[in-house]
């Protein structure tokens, strides 16, 4: 798998659909036997049932699986620390790849391996998988545990040519132009603009304006104010050979010292540090945000409910914060990793159905009907072999996404083995307030791959965890501080303490894992 990832190999051709000669696909094989599939999803926010939508019906009819979803209604880690610690694991778990419960459960024997599973009960599993992702989810013992979602190898890079990066920086189209578009790109025409946006439109719609949008705080710090500030900063990852501390980045940390400064002046509210995904959700298809440093694809449901009420209240994408050099942003490009793994655990009551139904999910079929919905409903086969999309659910997903996932159930409604890779062939033209952001990401992606990495040798493991918790402390500490000087005490303590802690192991850790990447990507 390795040579042929090297090779930049990806999908054989019969991937779409087709088995070796009389391999019949396991779930064609199994699609009589009608079973319920119990599958945890470790996002809180997850709310969407399997229900009799036209794409979950379809599934269920043609492979005799239905679905019942578990979803954590407090805190992610504790559901899952706690189904681990129990033994009560169900049929299937999707979890982001970064999580340390996804090398747990493959060390302490939780999980089958898929490749074993596949062999045994549906080897169609290879003729669909991607080749550089199964390299890639390769662990030491020659086993595969998980597969992802929304991965791009390094051959899809190289066959498309529309893949943008996720991470933007947003503001509300309305206002930002109303303030004559001030350049936001540098501490003091950020705090400029965000003063005047107050002060000039203290509410919106009836709600008080929230000077920035961010996502929610957690045990391990910000997303918002880390991977994607730094990438609109363009800091490097690493330097001579070794890892580069983002972290004391001069510019990076006189960014933090003027939100610091915001917060100061009463312009960023308590809510920024309490609102969890689902508020923030909230208070953007209200409009809430004058700008926001978030993945535009997370907000496109908002989107499209603030367009249909304003165009020009939407969220466009704009220059953002640029280090001293004036260095173009590097904006990450969706890596091999993805966002989420599926696994199949120890417990489930029919590990090769399950591994059947993964294969078909992951399958040309299974894409094209959870992206594209049914043919001669959602969309019909246009005569230059494109597709044509129907008006009336398109409307539909446009206009009222929960309404579309309970009647259609198509566009990603079940993302969890979403080929968002595949799927480039089938999109339609992006809709007015999707299109922008997306676009404007174009120039300034970075597939940067081999940086996707997850330390799970367990004593860099432990320091990681220990220092990334003590950041998830001092970050909002950072911005709460009463002035830079206390500012700068905070950071002096939390830099020592994770030399405590065992940076440099980490750092090491870290670095290894990265030339070990190259080498199993085929990278220079």
């Amino acid at each position: 798998m390795a040579a042929a990832a090297a090779a930049g190999c990806s999908r054989a051709p019969s991937g779409a659909g087709a088995a070796q000669p009389g391999q019949a696909p396991g779930w064609q094989r199994y699609a009589a036997e009608k079973i319920t599939l119990n599958w945890y999803i470790n996002f809180s926010w997850f709310s969407t049932t399997w229900g009799e939508n036209l794409v979950a019906k379809t599934i269920t009819d043609e492979t005799g699986v239905s679905v019942n979803f578990i979803v954590p209604t407090g805190s992610e880690r504790e559901k899952l620390d706690a189904m681990i610690s129990s033994g009560d694991l169900p049929d299937l778990l999707t979890l982001g790849f970064w999580e340390p419960q996804v090398a747990q459960m493959e060390d302490e024997g939780l999980v089958y391996a898929l490749n074993e599973l596949a062999g045994a009960h549906d080897p169609w599993f290879f003729e669909v998988a991607d080749t550089q992702r199964l390299s890639w989810y390769t662990r030491p013992d020659g086993n595969i545990y998980s597969y992802p979602n929304s991965s791009y190898s390094p051959a899809d890079y190289e066959l498309h040519d529309n893949i943008g990066s996720n991470q933007a920086f947003l503001v509300r189209a309305d206002i930002y132009e109303a303030l004559g578009s001030p350049d936001m790109t540098t501490p003091g025409g950020f705090c400029g603009a965000a003063e005047k946006a107050l002060a000039e439109f203290p509410s919106v719609g009836g709600l008080p304006l929230r000077a920035l949008g961010l996502y929610d705080f957690n045990k391990e710090g910000n997303y918002s104010l880390e991977e994607i500030l730094m990438n609109f900063l363009a800091l490097p990852f690493e330097k001579g050979g070794a890892k580069y501390d983002r972290y004391t980045d001069p510019d990076y940390i006189m960014w933090l010292k003027m939100f610091r400064r915001l917060n100061e002046k009463g312009l960023l509210g308590d809510d920024l540090y309490l609102d969890r995904r689902e508020q923030v959700a909230e208070k953007v298809a209200a409009g809430q945000y004058f700008c926001m440093f978030y993945q535009h694809t997370d907000i496109a449901d908002q989107q499209l409910h603030l367009y249909n009420k304003d165009p020009k209240s939407a969220y466009i994408a704009v220059d953002g914060p640029m280090n001293g050099n004036r260095d173009r942003h590097t904006l990450q490009g969706v890596g091999i990793n993805g966002w989420t793994v599926t696994m199949i655990s120890k417990n489930c009551k029919a590990p090769g159905r399950a591994v059947a139904f993964m294969s078909y999910l992951m399958s040309g079929r299974g894409q094209k009907l959870t992206y594209c919905g049914v043919e001669g409903v959602t969309y019909d086969e246009a005569e230059n072999g494109g597709l044509e999309f129907r008006g009336e659910a398109m409307d539909l997903l446009g206009s009222d996404r929960a309404e579309y996932n309970r009647v259609y159930g198509a566009d990603n409604t079940y993302w969890m083995m979403q080929d968002t890779a595949m799927q480039l062939d089938w999109q339609p033209p992006p809709r007015p307030p999707l299109a922008q952001p997306r676009e404007w990401t174009f120039p300034y992606t970075v597939y940067m791959p081999e940086y996707d990495v997850s330390i799970t040798e367990a004593n860099a493991a432990e320091a990681n965890r220990l220092i990334r918790e003590e950041w998830g402390r001092t970050l909002p500490a950072l911005l709460l501080a009463p002035d830079d000087g206390e500012f700068d005490r905070l950071l002096e303590q939390f830099v020592e303490k994770r030399a405590e802690l065992g940076f440099e192991l980490v750092n090491r850790e870290w670095m290894r894992l990265v030339t070990e990447a190259r080498q199993k990507l085929g990278l220079t």
